[in-house]
């Protein structure tokens, strides 16, 4: 089931570009994710049937609870980044046994087709990262790896935006700064286009991401190379706080952001994120304006 959040209400697509606006009370999918759940959606009866190019799509959760990025998950990924460490002479590095995460603001979350700010504090070194993200649907508290499954909403598309300066900083110690600030500015948590229910999988997860600047392809894996697979995650993640309905686990992003390359975002730039399966992404980046975004 494909579900979204639009300005008219929930809706879910029954056939290709086409959108069926539900019976339900409720103003996004995080709320209902927060009542009664996703079956509701299921059976709900149809309001009204619209095109999906007619009508206003928001994030399907704009307001999460939290949310939890995981960092170095593709294979591809760690070995840039372990490249990058070395030729910094920090030799020292190794890859955590773990699922390390960071917590972020859930008032970063956009909409898609909404613009990306760089924020005038920190406008010069901000960087992309396609991921697919996990929305929670059922309470989970030290979940084992074989129960996380029956805690997942569905899954949907995200652009880990980051001030890769203010990042630095905080891996280089400074106590002014830190990762979880650096991607918790405003408009840098893209979300969506929609909400896709589990049983549109299988596992483990095999889809193909993509990410492209102007057209350009920057990020090109599959999720089937994921480092800890999303049961994994959750399992993990689960013992350090309890994950609610309507939260959200950025699952990591592979080889090719632009920090690695020197190609950070600039005024104009369009950022598409594609999982297959899911959908495409699309924002645009727009100048810093001055006192926002602080």
């Amino acid at each position: 089931m494909r579900l979204y959040s639009t300005a008219l209400g929930i809706a879910r697509e029954e056939s290709p570009g086409e959108l069926s606006v539900l019976d339900l009370p409720f103003a996004d999918l995080g709320a209902l994710l927060r009542g009664p759940g996703i079956a509701a959606a299921r059976a709900a009866a149809v309001v009204r049937r619209v095109a999906l190019a007619e009508v206003r799509v928001h994030a399907p959760v704009p307001r999460p609870g939290k949310i939890l990025i995981v960092g170095l998950n593709y294979p591809s990924h760690a070995e840039e980044a372990l490249e990058m460490f070395a030729a910094m002479g920090r030799n020292d590095i190794t890859l955590p046994a773990e699922p390390n995460f960071q917590l972020v603001a859930g008032s970063a979350v956009i909409a898609p087709g909404d613009d990306i700010h760089l924020p005038a504090v920190a406008a010069g070194q901000v960087d992309y990262e396609g991921e697919v993200a996990v929305v929670i649907g059922r309470s989970a508290s030290a979940v084992s790896a074989a129960e996380a499954a029956s805690h997942i909403a569905g899954l949907t598309i995200a652009n880990d935006v980051s001030a890769r300066d203010i990042q630095q900083r905080a891996m280089s110690g400074d106590p002014t700064a830190s990762i979880g600030v650096a991607k918790s500015f405003d408009t840098f948590k893209p979300l969506g286009p929609c909400l896709v229910t589990p049983d549109e999988f299988t596992a483990p997860l095999d889809l193909r991401l993509r990410t492209l600047v102007n057209g350009d392809v920057r990020q090109n894996d599959r999720t089937s190379s994921f480092i800890h697979d999303v049961s994994e995650l959750i399992s993990c993640l689960s013992r350090y706080q309890t994950l609610e309905p309507g939260d959200v686990i950025l699952t990591g992003t592979p080889r090719g952001a632009g920090v690695f390359s020197g190609r950070h975002l600039s005024p104009g730039d369009v950022v598409e994120v594609e999982v297959e399966h899911i959908g495409t992404l699309r924002n645009r980046v727009r100048a810093a304006a001055e006192g926002a975004g602080a």
